[in-house]
């Protein structure tokens, strides 16, 4: 039997695509630039830079454009989970946000692969999802076939996202956010943007004045 190669594409194929840009404005447009909705992202950084908060505020941003869902493996449904909502008031994006409770990876697939799934989703954090490559490459086809962005959050050692997984997927994702002492640096396929997000504005001017 012959093996079915993929589709050869034209140039006129090529320049006739339609994507689908977040047109993002602001500080969000001037950091991240106008992104494709199916973009791919980690936020990774220290312990306490944080990275929680950028994500927060990021998933917020995201409702502006589609519904987004947060699995929060590392903290679950916990205090400090509900403050970061409380401080972003993220009680006005209504049901554009949902928070899952350590959802596991099989039950992820699941909850994305049906026809009114989330338009992005977060995952918090790599460290937590006890998954392998294969699984991420899963996931992560998943989500583009669909047309839907995703966001790692990972831990750090040193500068570098903390084990072999995190580190595969920094160098596999669009966009690379570093965080550290409050302030989210971003790297990678930026369409336009490349300035610094203060995530914690008089804490970041503290932070970097002092190292300085």
């Amino acid at each position: 039997m012959t093996k079915k190669i993929n589709r050869a594409y034209s140039v006129s194929n090529v320049l006739s695509k339609k994507f689908n840009p977040l047109e993002f404005t602001g500080e969000w447009k001037n950091t991240l630039g106008t992104p494709d909705k199916a973009f791919s992202a980690i936020i990774f950084g220290g312990s306490g830079q944080g990275k929680t908060e950028a994500a927060i505020k990021f998933a917020k941003y995201l409702t502006n454009f589609g519904k987004v869902a947060y699995d929060s493996l590392e903290q679950g449904l916990s205090a400090t989970i509900q403050n970061a909502l409380v401080r972003n008031h993220m009680d006005t994006c209504g049901n554009s946000f949902v928070l899952l409770d350590r959802e596991p990876f099989d039950e992820l697939i699941i909850r994305m692969s049906k026809p009114k799934s989330p338009d992005f989703l977060f995952v918090d954090s790599v460290q937590y999802t006890r998954i392998n490559k294969v699984q991420y490459y899963q996931l992560k086809e998943l989500m583009l076939k669909k047309g839907k962005g995703i966001v790692w959050i990972s831990q750090a050692k040193g500068k570098e996202p903390k084990g072999a997984l995190a580190d595969d997927i920094r160098y596999d994702v669009d966009l690379k956010l570093w965080v550290e002492g409050f302030k989210l640096f971003p790297d990678g396929r930026l369409n336009g943007g490349g300035e610094d997000f203060a995530i914690f504005p008089e804490r970041a001017a503290k932070y970097w004045r002092e190292i300085i």
